[in-house]
């Protein structure tokens, strides 16, 4: 392979160790110190997706990442995305494009294929970019995998870069997982790992240093440092993110309570990060309480129809009735959005069961929707507000973006679309639907809908919105970073 990038690989010792927030870090820091820096990840596996310019799907780690270098992301950024469905398939996204749905067996059957792919994006990139931060998925010692690993192994034998590992303190075991995930890689990969990461500290770091020396002598690689826990405002990966919400959240008389249902097949739950800040933000399951939340969203998900159904087999349904009589505002979007209408027809191809189906949904809405083809939309887009009511109507006639991924045609029967030409609102303006994901990263939309509760709540909003912070979460991430992590190293490793 002929390429002009530099390449520097960031592998973790399993999933959720904060590798990719590592990697959002290195690309902010390699921005602001001049370089042309982009991201890359071979293959990803997530529900949470974002759109680029030219109407193609990643996952959204790698459109948080190339933010973060400053730069537009595309799809050799993240030339193939898994996203789960369920009964052990995954639709496959190739280049941003919907490709097939695959079980796990049928994918790797085409693994040659794959890494043609993966190594003919990585080549575009390299001829663009001084710099290519590379991230790995879970755990970079999945001995079972080793033989069709596309995006540890095989992308560390593609381009032999340098290597940091990453480990998470907060799990409990991190020398033992440091040590094991390093004799356990293969002995050609092993050598590429010139440095180790500990990420996630809560204590006192001298209680450490023992341990780190003795890390150091057992494997002759350095650590770089020691990274403390601390709070960050960025999308999220993925799903395993969502638990930490749920225990870091709690009751707070001065601040509204948002309820999120927590669906099986949950996708784009960062559409509701911009409102961590503001509100409580509870992630319910279908079989818990739902309690008296101030506003209810239904989210995004990759199986409309399947997750409806536990909606309505755990008794869900009912209770999201009784809330929408009680005049409390209920949300739907995307998937959330097609759930709230009458019916919901499937020719075979949005669900599990392959089967066609016809089922009746929460009946909130007055719309229809169809899956008729195997067909995505995907579009980023601009809409104006034509909702009525006591939420949209505050911000009527103004202008709102978002992007699009969907799969089925929602019709409107008697109502009234939100934006333009998009979504739906009933009558009392308090529950409505839409289309467009990253809808609350609009601020006049998201105040309309938090200065309504709060009002309703009878507390101040302005007060709630003057104490967050303002500034470049991308900047504070690359400033936190470098205050505990050897970049001098790092650099170096860049130029050996």
């Amino acid at each position: 392979m002929t390429n002009c990038a530099k390449p520097l690989m960031v592998l973790g010792t399993g999933s959720h160790v904060g590798k990719s927030v590592i990697v959002t870090a290195l690309c902010r820091i390699f921005a602001e110190e001049g370089f042309n820096v982009a991201p890359f990840k071979a293959q990803n596996m997530s529900l949470n997706s974002w759109i680029t310019d030219d109407g193609s799907e990643i996952g959204i780690a790698q459109a948080t990442q190339a933010k973060a270098c400053g730069i537009q992301p595309t799809a050799d950024m993240n030339p193939i995305l898994l996203k789960p469905k369920g009964d052990r398939q995954s639709q496959v996204i190739v280049l941003g494009k919907p490709f097939a749905d695959r079980t796990a067996g049928d994918y790797y059957d085409s693994i040659e294929d794959m890494m043609r792919v993966v190594e003919g994006a990585y080549e575009r990139l390299a001829q663009q970019y001084d710099i290519i931060v590379i991230e790995g998925a879970g755990g970079a010692a999945e001995i079972n995998l080793y033989h069709r690993d596309v995006v540890n192994i095989g992308t560390a034998r593609m381009l032999r870069p340098p290597i940091i590992l990453v480990g998470d303190i907060e799990r409990g075991g991190v020398f033992a997982s440091i040590y094991g995930t390093l004799k356990l890689l293969p002995d050609d990969i092993a050598p590429l790992i010139r440095g180790i990461i500990i990420n996630k500290f809560r204590g006192d770091p001298a209680i450490l240093e023992p341990g780190l020396k003795e890390l150091e002598e057992l494997t002759g690689v350095p650590v770089l440092g020691v990274i403390p826990y601390t709070e960050l405002f960025i999308p999220s990966e993925d799903s395993v993110s969502i638990a930490d919400k749920k225990k870091s959240s709690g009751s707070d008389k001065d601040l509204v309570d948002i309820a999120v249902l927590r669906l099986p097949r949950i996708s784009n739950f960062t559409d509701f990060e911009p409102l961590e800040q503001l509100a409580i933000v509870r992630y319910v399951e279908p079989n818990e309480d739902l309690g008296n939340p101030d506003a209810l969203i239904l989210p995004g998900t990759k199986n409309t129809i399947d997750d409806l159904r536990v909606l309505q087999d755990f008794g869900t349904e009912a209770r999201i009735l009784e809330l929408a009589k009680a005049g409390i505002p209920i949300i739907g979007i995307c998937g959330g959005f097609q759930m709230l209408g009458k019916t919901i027809t499937d020719s075979g191809i949005e669900g599990t069961g392959g089967d066609a189906v016809s089922v009746n949904g929460l009946g909130l809405l007055d719309i229809a929707t169809d899956f008729i083809e195997y067909e995505k939309h995907t579009v980023q887009t601009e809409k104006t507000v034509t909702g009525e009511g006591p939420i949209l109507g505050r911000i009527q006639g103004q202008q709102v973006s978002g992007y699009e991924i969907h799969m089925g045609q929602t019709h409107l029967l008697d109502a009234v679309p939100a934006f333009d030409d998009d979504g739906c609102i009933d009558d009392t303006g308090l529950i409505w639907g839409t289309y467009l994901h990253g809808l609350f990263e609009n601020e006049h939309l998201r105040d309309a809908l938090l200065e309504f509760l709060y009002t309703r709540r009878g507390l101040s909003y302005s007060t709630i919105k003057k104490g967050i912070t303002n500034m470049d979460p991308y900047h504070q991430l690359a400033t936190h970073f470098q205050a505990h992590i050897d970049m001098d190293t790092i650099e170096k490793m860049l130029t050996d």
